[in-house]
């Protein structure tokens, strides 16, 4: 019986390319606030986690204060955990305001996914993911939370930490410059009051850290901790956002918004009053208010939707549920819908030294039309669907989560859907008040200006090249210049499109090539951004085939190769092939019980050779093409070794 299977799977070492802007990178600077009232006590602990890729990777841990480094290795698939010495930890540690250079800064050979995490004693802790170079800006708006109002004889300060990442980066909070920093000088600043709504800008990217001393969530009760989150740059907020909610049950919701006359709807929530600076309606709000909601796990997540961009956190609260799961105050930003990817990478953060910690989560978001084609991989192991029953799913809003337990703590977690999804991790404790919440994985793709190509946003287009033919584009665009002349202006490979001007759809056809696609938008304070994406045009003629003695794979198990060595040749014909190495791959079943194996010394060869034993075997070739797809191609090959009967002669 002839046997044929040709498939199209998407590979999964595309992780890191997918999407261009996202948590994964391989550049990070660093920094760490002060935790409660503790200065340089030799208990803190301050530790940093690395999540390796595919791919074996290299990295440094330099500080910047001591001008020392840290070499490491992270195999694929596992992570790479640093407690930061003594010495290390004061050099990194901001007690007092004002300029530092306490700053780690991370580089590595590959991407990764970098975390951080501020602890003493138990159980105050919080953890934050740490963004790389490619998705920090020049605009940010402080989002923190209210101090306590039960123990007014301590002080601990609401803070913000800011790391430049060039020389001559001038600072300005609220509009009044602050400081000058050089790359990997830091900006300290506390305050007694709660500073969300504070804006803070740069003439050049810098990364930027809500680190809250210790507080009260809600701040009527007496469960303390810190607040550790790095906070994305405004450029990166959204409209439509989806907040899950973790297995603790009760969370708080907190809004910014970052234009004047910002109208938010929601379902799901219930607005908090009562809250030193929080608005109590949703309409109306000023650039930098806020509004408060409280979530629950029983409405199954909170939709949020704007008519502005805004900026949205999660807070645990000081709470623990009837199961005994607990948690302490934390901090987690919520990425907008549309900054979903289709791969996240994740490792559950485990404090080195003191671990008040007892159960660790990954909270994952997606459509629900699609949740059951969500996957995880497990330490390099074959991806696996998502066990049934863990899913919420939120009706009016078309979108479920599911709380997935890690319960390996020393490999990484591959979570996967082609449709999107975004990830969280947290932590919590049993019959205790210790836990860290925070983002896991989501894309950073500008949302203030961006264009799309075929729905594909421009960040993302030389990962998604497209066929020869007739390209459709869109702008979405927030505070457009109402009245300019100029307000949008398109280029193609530097040439200005002047029929083009102001339009906000259009289509073109391209033929085979790479195109730079250039927006520049006028905004209505009339400063201008430019926005570029590589458009990549392919010729989408993709085949592949192979052959064995020039017997097609498609007739090749209608036939059997009978000679007297058991030699066969094969040759490969395929079209768009991709040309890095590894696109080309031959494997191997010898029906033994052992499955596939790869032909490693036939890898990207096209023509190669080999001597069988008589039997039946299943020949599978696997091509990766150019447009990120792969092809599988299995046949089944028989082999038949015939002896030659010699004749005895006397001589």
């Amino acid at each position: 019986m002839k046997k044929i299977f040709l498939t199209i799977i998407t590979s999964i070492f595309f992780l890191f390319s997918v999407q261009s802007q996202n948590t994964n990178g391989t550049d990070f600077w660093l920094t760490f606030g002060k935790n409660n009232r503790i200065t340089d006590n030799p208990n803190l602990r301050l530790q940093i986690r690395i999540v390796g890729g595919v791919k074996q990777t290299e990295g440094t841990i330099y500080f910047t204060n001591l001008q020392t480094y840290i070499n490491f290795n992270v195999n694929p698939n596992e992570v790479y955990d640093y407690d930061l010495n003594f010495e290390q930890r004061v050099a990194v540690y901001n007690t007092l305001m004002g300029k530092t250079d306490y700053s780690v800064h991370i580089t590595t050979s590959e991407p990764v996914s970098v975390f951080a995490m501020n602890q003493f004693p138990n159980p105050i802790i919080d953890v934050t993911n740490i963004l790389p170079v490619s998705a920090l800006s020049t605009g940010y708006y402080h989002i923190s939370y209210t101090r306590n109002t039960i123990f007014l004889d301590v002080v601990l300060l609401d803070g913000y930490a800011v790391v430049a990442t060039k020389n001559n980066t001038q600072l300005y909070h609220n509009g009044n410059l602050v400081e000058t920093l050089n790359a990997g000088e830091v900006y300290y600043r506390t305050s007694d009051a709660d500073m969300t709504g504070s804006y803070i800008t740069s003439n050049y990217p810098v990364a930027f850290f809500a680190v809250h001393q210790g507080c009260y969530i809600p701040p009527d009760t007496g469960i303390e901790s810190n607040l550790f989150q790095q906070l994305t740059p405004i450029n990166t907020w959204g409209k439509r956002f989806f907040v899950p909610v973790s297995a603790i049950d009760k969370e708080i919701i907190r809004i910014v918004a970052a234009h004047n006359n910002t109208n938010i709807t929601q379902t799901g929530g219930t607005i908090r009053t009562g809250i030193p600076g929080s608005q109590t309606s949703l309409n109306n709000l000023q650039a930098g208010q806020f509004v408060e909601l409280d979530i629950s796990l029983s409405a199954n997540g909170c939709y949020i939707e704007a008519n502005n961009p805004v900026g949205v956190c999660a807070y645990f609260r000081g709470y623990m549920n009837m199961t005994g799961l607990g948690v302490n105050p934390a901090q987690c930003w919520i990425p907008a819908i549309e900054q979903n990817v289709t791969h996240s990478l994740i490792a559950p953060f485990i404090p080195s030294i003191t671990n008040p910690l007892h159960k660790f989560f990954a909270l994952v978001v997606t459509p629900t039309a699609t949740k059951n084609n969500t996957t995880v991989s497990i330490g390099g192991a074959p991806p696996a669907l998502l066990p049934g029953g863990g899913w919420h799913d939120n009706a009016a809003t078309g979108m479920s989560f599911y709380s997935f337990e890690l319960t390996n703590t020393t490999v990484s977690y591959i979570f996967s859907n082609p449709v999107g999804l975004i990830v969280y991790g947290y932590a919590c404790s049993l019959y205790n008040s210790a836990s860290y919440y925070h983002l896991a994985s989501s894309a950073m793709r500008d949302l203030d200006a961006a264009f799309y190509a075929n729905d594909i946003h421009f960040q993302d287009l030389k990962e998604n090249p497209f066929c020869a033919g007739l390209v459709e584009f869109r702008a979405e665009i927030n505070g457009l210049h109402p009245n300019a002349a100029d307000k949008i202006r398109w280029f193609i490979d530097g040439a200005e499109q002047f029929a083009l001007q102001n339009n906000t759809l259009w289509n073109k056809t391209f033929s085979v090539g790479e195109y730079e696609i250039k927006m520049i938008v006028r905004y209505e304070n009339d400063e201008t951004a430019t926005k570029i994406g590589t458009l990549k045009i392919i010729p989408c003629n993709y085949s592949a085939e192979f052959f064995a003695n020039n017997i097609p794979y498609g007739e090749l198990s209608n036939h059997t190769i009978c000679n007297k060595t058991g030699k066969v040749d094969f040759r490969a014909e395929i079209e768009g092939i991709h040309p890095e190495a590894g696109s080309l791959k031959w494997f191997i079943d010898k029906n033994d019980g052992n499955g596939f194996q790869e032909e490693l010394t036939a890898q990207d060869q096209l023509t190669w050779s080999k001597d069988f034993a008589t039997g039946t075997y299943e020949i599978k070739m696997v091509v990766q093409y150019d447009n990120g797809e792969t092809a599988e191609i299995i046949s089944t090959l028989k082999v038949e070794i015939f002896w030659i009967k010699m004749q005895n002669v006397r001589h």
